[in-house]
């Protein structure tokens, strides 16, 4: 297969990318779909062949992306990590066993936060790992994406009633009161995301939002959770960059992800302020309209 990706092409999905990830649209649903509606023919048939330069182009653009969260919540893994080193030195005195202690008084809210969000990581690590080639290789087409577009539009609505529902009884992750039990289901929620068209910020809300939390506590937990698993991801498979895959695209790559950090702050930023007064409602009903029209393009 010739190689062929374009600057144009790679800023514009870089862009795309840094936006679809943090917004709850799916960033992997738009990335099957935006280069099948354009005839970006290259890059739709470098999907599911068995070397991918555009996969591998992807990975660049998620590396970029967890780089631009981790600069805009830089304090707070500043003050999570130091608080994580701080309770470490315990294990000297107190044994290993210390380090799963995070519901008695002597642990600090920032150690407890950084202990959910590692918890929260485990389940979609690891089925990533095992399933998300093949769940790429079967469901990484148009249609399919379209199809679970509108299904993350469902999920978008039925987040949006049950925060309604909820009301008053709605709480603050930032409390560092959320159960353990909650954060492992919110993290597990992320493992849909693996089907491209459903959300991973999207769906981890909206669990979020049936644990208790308040749509902005729900989107912050979502958005720090996020960050270990997209720049995991992006890490354990950016090697292939360097090998033949990555012949061709290695400074497009580099522009991409760059064009990808950006988008992600000031999507980031825009979404931690819009979600302290605004719903879900505006990104489902886009999910809605974009979903059918596209299961009606390439049905």
């Amino acid at each position: 297969m010739t190689v062929s990706l374009s600057y144009f092409q790679a800023i514009f999905m870089g862009l795309l990318q840094g936006i679809t990830e943090l917004f709850p649209v799916s960033s992997l649903g738009h990335g099957v779909l935006v280069p099948a509606l354009f005839g970006w023919h290259n890059l739709v048939s470098s999907q599911t062949a068995q070397q991918s330069f555009f996969l591998t182009f992807l990975v660049g653009l998620h590396v970029g992306t967890a780089i631009g969260l981790i600069a805009f919540y830089r304090a707070t893994w500043v003050r999570l990590l130091r608080a994580g080193f701080a309770h470490v030195t315990r294990v000297r005195t107190d044994g290993v066993a210390v380090l799963w202690r995070i519901n008695d008084d002597t642990v600090t809210p920032e150690y407890r936060l950084l202990a959910l969000l590692v918890l929260g990581t485990i389940p979609v690590g690891i089925v990533g790992l095992v399933l998300e080639k093949p769940l790429r290789e079967l469901f990484a087409k148009p249609l399919s994406a379209a199809i679970f577009l509108v299904l993350n539009a469902l999920v978008l609505l039925v987040g949006e009633r049950l925060r309604r529902q909820h009301g008053r009884r709605a709480t603050q992750v930032t409390d560092a009161t959320l159960p353990v039990t909650s954060a492992l289901r919110i993290g597990s929620s992320q493992i849909l995301a693996l089907f491209a068209g459903i959300s991973r910020s999207g769906v981890s809300i909206v669990t979020g939002v049936t644990e208790g939390l308040s749509y902005e506590g729900a989107a912050n937990f979502s958005f720090l959770l996020a960050t270990p698993v997209i720049l995991l991801a992006g890490l354990y498979k950016l090697p292939s960059l360097f090998g033949a895959a990555g012949d061709g695209v290695r400074l497009q790559t580099l522009v991409g992800a760059i064009v990808a950090g950006v988008a992600a702050y000031v999507s980031v930023a825009f979404l931690s302020r819009w979600f302290k007064s605004k719903t879900l409602r505006p990104f489902a009903l886009y999910c809605l309209v974009v979903g059918l029209l596209c299961v009606v393009r390439f049905a």
